[in-house]
């Protein structure tokens, strides 16, 4: 890997066991001075147990955690969605996080310049939106979404509660979309995935149970962009998704910036077939690439990424 590239979404990067993943910038520092990451937002680490995904370091999260977001509960926290059932199109979610007594939660740690990041994904992994709600004073959480089909999608929250020793925090619980249901199959691995004129090459290995590094080269009209822009902290934020299962991966940036490449260090907590969602920002717009990566026996050892998800800019909200 090229030094002055060097960066670890979503071990803290991909080296810690993904979990909740999406950082893929080069730096989670401030914006006029992005430092090294470690990318809570979507990242791994030995503090957010099975579910969750900010801070902690590399080494750290190399060690912890299996995948998250698996359970509506954990830790003392529920996600208690009041709008499960949202329509095809345009409409609003509602939700809330509770304690272990029932009460709304209704202060959380800022991290990555958000209370709570949340993601929704179709079970198919065809559809994707992250998501930033806005917090009402009692607890309730709303934010509008564009869901274009029907079937079943899954939401996540990824939060850390402001009280003192908490820990971070993956929730995931299911949502249908009612309507005619036609699943569309999981978009074949490709090296590289094209979005609103940019190109992004995907490469690197995962394996289960071993660190790896993932590198994205991000390019336009064929010359390297090599003035990505912070988001959220960081140059880029990968969210990993485990298909079958839809478990949250995180993932943690390695140092770099400001492009052409961000990189990920990332453990497959076991093998199979793993969608990769990179959020970068250029130009002030972000924008979201996807990849299929095969991880164990049988597949490549290079992950081929996809890029034919409706997860693009006008689909991917960012609030």
């Amino acid at each position: 890997m090229n030094t002055g590239v060097k960066i670890t979404a979503f071990a803290a990067a991909l080296a810690a066991t993904f979990g909740t993943a999406y950082g893929v910038g080069r730096g989670v520092g401030p914006v006029d001075e992005p430092r090294k990451a470690v990318h809570g937002e979507h990242a791994a680490s030995s503090e957010h147990g099975a579910g969750a995904g900010h801070g902690g370091d590399h080494a750290a999260a190399a060690q912890a955690s299996p995948a998250g977001g698996l359970q509506v509960s954990e830790g003392g926290y529920t996600l208690a969605m009041e709008t499960p059932r949202p329509a095809v199109g345009k409409s609003v979610l509602r939700f809330s996080v509770k304690d272990a007594s029932g009460r709304k939660v209704t202060a959380f740690t800022t991290e990555h310049g958000k209370e709570l990041h949340f993601i929704v994904a179709s079970r198919d992994l065809t559809v994707y939106r992250h998501l930033h709600p806005v917090r009402a004073a009692d607890g309730t959480w709303s934010t509008p979404v564009d869901l274009p089909a029907a079937g079943g999608y899954k939401a996540f929250a990824d939060f850390k509660p402001a009280v003192a020793g908490a820990k971070g925090v993956t929730l995931g619980v299911d949502l249908s979309v009612p309507g005619a249901y036609a699943p569309q199959p999981l978009p074949a691995a490709a090296p590289t995935a094209a979005v609103d004129g940019y190109q992004v090459t995907l490469g690197g290995t995962l394996d289960p149970g071993k660190a790896g590094e993932l590198k994205l080269t991000v390019t336009k009209a064929g010359k390297p962009v090599t003035d990505l822009e912070p988001y959220l902290g960081a140059y880029g934020h990968l969210v990993a998704l485990r298909d079958g299962d839809l478990a949250y991966l995180h993932v943690h940036p390695n140092e770099g910036g400001p492009g052409p490449d961000v990189s990920f260090t990332a453990t497959a907590p076991s093998a199979g077939t793993y969608r990769l969602f990179l959020d970068f920002q250029h130009g002030g717009k972000v924008r979201t690439a996807a990849f299929t990566v095969h991880a164990g026996p049988g597949h490549a050892t290079t992950p081929a990424p996809s890029g034919n998800a409706t997860h693009d800019a006008d689909g991917h909200s960012h609030g």
